[in-house]
C-alpha cells in the first residue's frame, strides 16, 4: 500500500510577555516514501514529563496546550512533525496521532550543543541536557523545531517532495487577537501551503464554531465578524471542497488548551474541519481566429472574446463523456422506440447568412467582413480569392430602421453574417431536401450562440437538439402529442435514475404566456419561429423565481415540405438545461468548466447527481452609476455582455438598483449592482477589484456612457 507523509504542526506556547507579534512555527516532519501529509495545530503547550518514568506521548498540531496527548489552539510558536501513514480517501477523517509520538516536553527552542531551554510561566528556566531517549522519534520520522508556518518552503526542500495534505487545527494569533489579525495569519499560511503542497493535495483547517463565516456554521456569524476563511484562501488559489464536523471524541486522549495564551481549555463544540484544494487559474484568453467552410468559400472570422473558451469544445462528439452528450444520446434512444431515427451527420455552419424575422441585432453575435484583411493580390494569384477574414462586432451602433447593420460598399462580400443563434433556422432547408423522408424523425444537434442577460440559467452558448418529422395534414396534432409524450417519458426515466426529487413536465400552449414570463431560451425561440407549445419542467431543485423552466418548444413549419399534403412537426430541446435539471447542476458555468473534477463525476458518461467541488464561494458586490448618452436607448444586453467578457464569466448577477432623470437637463442616470462569484474557481477580492476597474473602462469605450 502506498505511503504518504503526515506533517503535524504543533504550536508551543510562549510566556505571555513574548507571545505578541510572534509568528506560528511548525514542529517536526517525516520523510515519506511517496507522498507527504502535513498537520498543523497552532499553539500547543505539552506537559512536563512525569517523574520517575518515561514521559507520556504528546502530539500537537498547531494548536494550544494540554495534557498528553495534547492537540491545541494555533498561536505564537509551533513545531512540526511528519509521519507516514497509509493513504486514505480525501473525505475520510484525519488519522489519530501515532502512539509513538515523542514524549511531552516544555522545550521551545533548541540551544547549541543539543541543549534544550525549557520555559515556565515566568520565562526561561535553566538549561537541561536532553536525556537519551526522552525525545525518541517514531521510526522514519524527523522532528524539526522553530519552523515558521507562514514560510514552509524555507524548511522543506523541493527535493523532499510535496505534501499530500497539510493540517492546521484551530489557528489563532494568541491572546485577544482580533479577526483581522487571524485573517492575516490564515492568508500567510495558505500562501505558504501553496508553495509546498502537491498539485492534488489538501489543506485541512479546523475552526471553532462560527469562525469560518460559512453557511455550515451553526449559528453563522456576521460576515464582518468572521475569519472569512473561504475568501482568505482564495487569495492563494484554494477553494473549499468539503466541510465536516471536527470530532474530538474520535481522537484518543484529546484535550485542548491555549485559551487566550493560557493553560486553559476552549470549546470545540460545533467545530468544523474545512478541506481546501487547489483551484484552476482564471483563464487569460487570447484572440482566436476560426476557419470554416461556407458554401464554396473558406471563411475565417474572429471569435467573440466571450466565446473563446467555449467554441469547439466537442461536448457532443463520439468520445465525449460530458453529461450533455449523454442526455442527447439517451433521449434519442427513447425516441427511436417510437419513430424511425435519422441523424443529420453533415456539420451545420457556425455562421448564418440572411434575415431573422423579429430578432433585433443586440441578441446575436454579428460577424462582418474586415476590408483591411481581405484577400490580397498575392492571395488571389495563388487561388485564394475566396478566402475572406471576418471580424466580430460586439456593439454596432450603425444600424438601419430594421436593426440591420450597415456594411460599407466595395467589400469583397457585403452580406451580413452572424453566429447561429438557433438550429431552427435550418429546419426549412432540411425539409426542402430531396433526401428528407416523411414519417422519419430527423435529428439536428450542436451549439448555438446568443447574447442574453446574465443569469444562472441563461448561457451565451448552449447545445440544442431539434427533432423534425413530416406527417400528413390533419395528423400533426397526434404527431405533436406522440412526440411530446415520448420526450416526457425519456426525461422522466433519466431523472429517476439520478435523483429522487419531484419532477413535473407539462406541455403548455404558447398563447398562455406573456413574453415577460418566458425564460431567455423560450423568448428567443419565439422570435425565430412561431411557437405553438412550450415544454416546461417544474422541480424542487429550481429557485422560487424559476419554478417553471422552459426546456423545449414544439411547432409546425409554416410552408411545410414541397408536397402540399405534408406538414413538418419539429421540437427544439435545450440539452444544457436538461442536463442541469437531471444532474442537479445549479449554474450553467459548471458545464463549461475546465476543472477535471467535473467530468470525473460522470465516468463513462453515466449520469449522476452532481456534487460541487467548490463550496460556499465568496461573492463580492460592486455598484456602478453613469449617465447614458443623450437621445439613445441604453443597450442593456450589451452591458451584460461586456460584464461577461471582462470578468471571465464571474459576474453572477446584475441588478438595476436606481434610476434617476435630471429635472433640468433630462439626462438619465442608471445605477447597477454587480455580484461577482465563481462556481468552480478561486476568486479573490483583489481580482474582482481589477475586473471592476476594467469594466468601468470598457463600458465608457463601447457604450459611450459617462461615469459618475
Amino acid at each position: 500500500m502506498p505511503k504518504e507523509a503526515l506533517l503535524f504542526l504543533q504550536g508551543d506556547s510562549l510566556p505571555p510577555q513574548r507571545s505578541r507579534g510572534v509568528k506560528p512555527f511548525a514542529q517536526g516532519h517525516q520523510r515519506p516514501q511517496q507522498g507527504r501529509r502535513a498537520r498543523s495545530n497552532g499553539r500547543c503547550r505539552p506537559p512536563p514529563a512525569p517523574r520517575g518514568g518515561a514521559a507520556a506521548p504528546s502530539c500537537a498540531t498547531s494548536g494550544g496546550g494540554g495534557s498528553a496527548p495534547t492537540w491545541g489552539r494555533g498561536a505564537a510558536s509551533c513545531s512540526s512533525a511528519r509521519a507516514t501513514s497509509p493513504s486514505r480517501p480525501p473525505s475520510a477523517e484525519p488519522p489519530p496521532p501515532p502512539a509513538s509520538w515523542p514524549p511531552a516536553t516544555r522545550a521551545k527552542r533548541r540551544c547549541p550543543g543539543g541543549r534544550w531551554r525549557p520555559q515556565t510561566s515566568g520565562g526561561c528556566g535553566r538549561e537541561v541536557r536532553r536525556r537519551r531517549g526522552a525525545l525518541s522519534r517514531p521510526e522514519g520520522a524527523e522532528v524539526l523545531f522553530s519552523v515558521d508556518c507562514t514560510k514552509l518552503k524555507d524548511y522543506f526542500l523541493p527535493a523532499d517532495g510535496a505534501f499530500s495534505c497539510i493540517y492546521f487545527n484551530f489557528p489563532h494569533c494568541g491572546r485577544k487577537a482580533g479577526v483581522m489579525k487571524n485573517r492575516e495569519l490564515l492568508a500567510q499560511f495558505f500562501s505558504s501551503c501553496a508553495e509546498v503542497l502537491a498539485e492534488k493535495g489538501e489543506v485541512h483547517v479546523a475552526l471553532c464554531n462560527g469562525q469560518g463565516g460559512t453557511p455550515a456554521d451553526r449559528p453563522r456569524r456576521a460576515w464582518h465578524n468572521s475569519w472569512q476563511i473561504v475568501a482568505v484562501a482564495a487569495g492563494a488559489r484554494f477553494i473549499l471542497s468539503d466541510v465536516h464536523p471536527f470530532n474530538a471524541e474520535n481522537i484518543n486522549g484529546y484535550k485542548c488548551t491555549g485559551y487566550r495564551s493560557q493553560d486553559k481549555s476552549f470549546s470545540v463544540e460545533g467545530a468544523l474541519n474545512h478541506i481546501f484544494t487547489r483551484s484552476t487559474p482564471l483563464p487569460h484568453l487570447k484572440p482566436m481566429i476560426c476557419q470554416i467552410e461556407l458554401g464554396s468559400r473558406r471563411v475565417s472570422f474572429q471569435v467573440p472574446q466571450v466565446l473563446v473558451d467555449k467554441i469547439n469544445r466537442g461536448f457532443l462528439e463520439l468520445n465525449s463523456e460530458h453529461p450533455v452528450r449523454t442526455v442527447k444520446e439517451k433521449l434519442t434512444a427513447v425516441l427511436s422506440q417510437a419513430f424511425p431515427i435519422q441523424s443529420i451527420d453533415c456539420s451545420l455552419p457556425l455562421l448564418h447568412q440572411g434575415h431573422i424575422n423579429g430578432v433585433c441585432h443586440p441578441n446575436v453575435f454579428w460577424i462582418i467582413p474586415n476590408p483591411e484583411q481581405n484577400a490580397s493580390t498575392e492571395q488571389m494569384a495563388n487561388g485564394l480569392a475566396n478566402a475572406v477574414l471576418f471580424s466580430h462586432v460586439d456593439f454596432c451602433k450603425d444600424t438601419n430602421e430594421n436593426g440591420w447593420m450597415k456594411v460599407q460598399e466595395g467589400n469583397l462580400i457585403s452580406e451580413q453574417y452572424f453566429l447561429r443563434p438557433s438550429l431552427l433556422l435550418y429546419v426549412q432547408t432540411l425539409i426542402e431536401r430531396a433526401t428528407f423522408l416523411p414519417g422519419t424523425l430527423h435529428v439536428l444537434s450542436g451549439p448555438v450562440f446568443r447574447k442574453c442577460p446574465i443569469s444562472p440559467h441563461s448561457p451565451p452558448v448552449f447545445h440544442e437538439a431539434v427533432f423534425v418529422c413530416a406527417v400528413e395534414k390533419g395528423m400533426e396534432n397526434s404527431c405533436i402529442q406522440m412526440l411530446v409524450d415520448t420526450i416526457r417519458s425519456g426525461i422522466y426515466s433519466l431523472h429517476q435514475t439520478v435523483s429522487g426529487c419531484k419532477l413535473n413536465i407539462t406541455l403548455q400552449e404558447a398563447t398562455s404566456f406573456e413574453t415577460a414570463e418566458l425564460n431567455d431560451f423560450a423568448a428567443f425561440e419565439a422570435q425565430v419561429t412561431k411557437i405553438q407549445h412550450f415544454l416546461c419542467v417544474e422541480t424542487d431543485a429550481l429557485s422560487s423565481c424559476e419554478k417553471d423552466c422552459c426546456v423545449g418548444t414544439v411547432s409546425t413549419a409554416r410552408d411545410g415540405p414541397k408536397s402540399s399534403d405534408l406538414v413538418a412537426v419539429f421540437a427544439s430541446v435545450n440539452l444544457d438545461l436538461l442536463a442541469m435539471l437531471i444532474c442537479g447542476i445549479a449554474d450553467w458555468r459548471m458545464l463549461w468548466t475546465s476543472d477535471e473534477r467535473f467530468l470525473s463525476q460522470f465516468p463513462g458518461g453515466e449520469l449522476r447527481l452532481f456534487k460541487s467541488f467548490s463550496l460556499y464561494p465568496p461573492s463580492y458586490m460592486h455598484d456602478i452609476s453613469f449617465w447614458v448618452p443623450d437621445r439613445e436607448q441604453f443597450d442593456e444586453v450589451a452591458f451584460h455582455t461586456i460584464a461577461r467578457q471582462v470578468s471571465h464569466e464571474t459576474v453572477v448577477s446584475i441588478q438595476l438598483i436606481d434610476s434617476f432623470q435630471h429635472s433640468e437637463t433630462a439626462r438619465k442616470s442608471l445605477c447597477y449592482r454587480l455580484t461577482y462569484q465563481s462556481c468552480d474557481k478561486a476568486l479573490s477580492c483583489q481580482e474582482v477589484a481589477e475586473m471592476q476597474l476594467l469594466f468601468r473602462k470598457e463600458i465608457q469605450r463601447c457604450l459611450c456612457v459617462t461615469l459618475r
